[in-house]
């Protein structure tokens, strides 16, 4: 009989299962696997800069020409910066109301004075956005200094000949794949990054820490359940969409997305039934893939969640405002994350060390992120589908029923 070889997923759990043994009944020779973690969160890392900087100025560049989007294109984004503003504010409400990472005790990567002195006054914010140097600011971890270079970069490449910017967006799209490429290296290491991590916490802290990890997944699950209720359904009802019909459509792609916690897998699915739901086609070749960018609603709401969770598991209370600053960041950044596994976590990587959070929160996260992936990747192809839908209605394009008037035209 031939043994089946485990698949990453479940390589990850084997790991974390491995890693919490350790820590219970060796804590001393866990705590000293801590090199093993450090390392997995060191490749993480070196990702994020290059990452970021070719999937904004593909989403941007590649859509950014106002001339061609359109109309249609900026009502397209102004949706999808509402939504997933929506969705990060709603991800920072459940996250400080269930508070599940408090208890946990992960060693912070900064003072917290050190962290409060970063957002003193908001002209120091103001200036600290803007780069002196990318190098240096890809370096040192500052995501928003790279957001703000590749934002101004991607309107300048936008504004040339489509010949150079072809080359250009060429590169760009070859660096995203290949450091999608590179995570998935990375990943392969995963297992024993993640039990190192697990084993640590756990010899550190005992076995209480599976009880944060608990509520951690409680609370992503009744954000999505708030986003879908507060957010989805009155979107639905407001664009006077068939609520019973859109979601018999959509279960097919979403159940996809549930499965192989991947985006991307569901695209043709999706993009085929929004078409049969009575979206134009040409509606659905742009909405969709630029919603894969833009419009990951289940990806922001996650982000939030989890950065505010590994702060709290660090013991930081950050104030109101830290918690916006945040949300900015991750606004921002959040555009970036493709629709394939795992791909969040490097933008969350990013976002805690910008904020001096301890990206051992990261590794620990790991250990059940399957669980999470399977919710916000399901939200993020619903989300989009919706985005058609509505921008279709918006446009007084939508097929599916013609006799009623948009009421959001």
């Amino acid at each position: 009989m031939q043994i089946r070889k485990p698949t990453l997923t479940q390589s990850i759990f084997i790991g974390m299962a491995i890693g919490l043994a350790l820590g219970w009944l060796v804590p001393e020779t866990a705590v000293s696997l801590k090199p093993l973690s450090t390392i997995f969160l060191r490749l993480i890392k070196s990702i994020i800069a290059p990452l970021i900087f070719a999937t904004l100025v593909v989403g941007i560049a590649g859509h950014g020409d106002l001339k061609q989007i359109g109309r249609m294109g900026f009502k397209a984004l102004i949706y999808f910066e509402i939504v997933t503003t929506i969705a990060l504010a709603l991800g920072l409400v459940v996250v400080n109301a269930i508070q599940p990472g408090v208890g946990v005790n992960l060693e912070a990567a900064a003072p917290v004075t050190e962290i409060a002195a970063k957002q003193q006054s908001f002209s120091d914010v103001l200036v600290h956005l803007v780069p002196q140097n990318f190098i240096q600011a890809a370096a040192e971890g500052e995501v928003l200094q790279i957001v703000v270079f590749t934002l101004i970069f991607s309107i300048g490449l936008a504004m040339i000949g489509e010949e150079k910017r072809k080359v250009m967006l060429s590169f760009c799209d070859s660096l995203a794949e290949t450091m999608f490429k590179f995570t998935g290296i990375v990943m392969r290491y995963a297992p024993i990054g993640v039990g190192a991590a697990i084993a640590v916490t756990v010899g550190h802290k005992g076995l209480s820490v599976l009880i944060n990890l608990g509520l951690l997944i409680l609370s992503m699950y009744v954000a999505i359940a708030v986003f879908v209720v507060l957010v989805l359904l009155p979107i639905m009802l407001v664009a006077r969409i068939p609520i019973r019909k859109f979601l018999t459509t959509v279960k097919e792609p979403a159940m996809i997305a549930f499965s192989t916690t991947s985006s991307e897998a569901a695209l043709p699915k999706a993009m085929q039934a929004m078409e049969a739901f009575g979206v134009p086609r040409r509606i659905v070749a742009f909405v969709m893939p630029t919603g894969y960018s833009f419009n990951l609603d289940g990806s922001s709401l996650y982000l939030s969640l989890a950065a505010v969770f590994v702060a709290q598991a660090a013991g930081i209370d950050l104030t109101l405002g830290q918690q916006l600053l945040m949300v900015l960041t991750l606004m921002l950044t959040s555009k970036g994350v493709a629709g394939v596994p795992r791909a969040s976590l490097v933008i969350l990587a990013g976002t805690l060390a910008s904020f001096g959070l301890p990206l051992e929160g990261v590794a620990v996260i790991l250990g059940v992120d399957e669980i999470l992936d399977m919710g916000r990747t399901t939200i993020n192809v619903v989300g989009n589908c919706l985005a058609t839908v509505v921008i279709a209605r918006w446009e007084g394009e939508l097929q599916a029923a013609p006799e009623l008037v948009s009421a959001i035209q």
